[in-house]
């Protein structure tokens, strides 16, 4: 997959790219990651690439001269997306929608936002990671290609752990434990340790109905509620609501 990324600070993206899971995928090929800096293209002796308003206020916007000419230079693969508290939200189902494309590319946005030619002219949607304000899009950025690369082929070592993520069946995901057994007095569920696959899957799959009944209870709305096998399995571990 190639992702080409817009930014005034490529470093912050390289950086945050460049190891673990994302950096690997990038040493063997899967991902080629390919960022521009809009100031190579800027034309003044201090490479701006902002200036103030028109009809005034605070804050600095940035011009459209070096984003277009750094996004017609890049000829970057579609669609191109900008990072703006104002987009259409960035969650797992977006991830997935990306991860089936061959590639995309990010604008990242910085200062008081981008000049709204841009993202008429040259941009294809606006996305959001979340309803806050960042300094800019770097980081977002760097959230919704991690999200997106990890659900390539070959990326994970094991894929099958993609199936039981959080918001992947619209639910949160289940506790996890590790060894030691007993820590600092608290134990680990006992059905973690039968053997028993068949009850273990049961019980992961009543934590997490309840987990997301407690902290997100609009993703079980969205769900349409509660099936018939979703209530038995939480009557089985005695995990409905008192």
């Amino acid at each position: 997959m190639r992702i080409d990324v817009f930014s005034v600070f490529p470093s912050l993206v390289d950086g945050a790219l460049g190891e673990s899971i994302i950096g690997r995928a990038r040493e063997r090929s899967l991902l080629d990651l390919r960022i521009h800096d809009p100031r190579d293209h800027a034309t003044d002796a201090h490479r701006s690439v902002d200036d103030t308003p028109f009809g005034g206020g605070a804050g600095m916007v940035m011009r459209p001269e070096p984003l277009a000419a750094s996004i017609r230079e890049a000829d970057p693969p579609r669609p191109l997306l900008a990072m703006t508290p104002s987009g259409r939200r960035f969650d797992q189902p977006f991830a997935r929608e990306l991860s089936e494309l061959s590639g995309f590319s990010l604008l990242c946005g910085r200062y008081e936002g981008i000049d709204q030619r841009i993202l008429d002219r040259h941009v294809d949607e606006e996305v959001s990671i979340g309803d806050f304000v960042l300094a800019g899009g770097e980081v977002a950025a760097a959230a919704i290609i991690e999200a997106t690369v990890r659900l390539l082929p070959g990326v994970l070592g094991n894929r099958s752990s993609l199936d039981e993520e959080s918001h992947t069946d619209g639910l949160l995901e289940y506790p996890h434990y590790t060894r030691p057994a007993e820590f600092e007095g608290d134990v680990v569920p006992d059905v973690l340790r039968s053997g028993h696959h068949g009850n273990v899957e049961r019980w992961r799959r009543a934590m997490a109905l309840r987990r997301t009944i407690d902290r997100r209870p609009d993703l079980i709305e969205s769900r349409g509620g509660l099936d018939e096998r979703d209530r038995a399995l939480l009557d089985e571990w005695d995990l409905r609501d008192s």
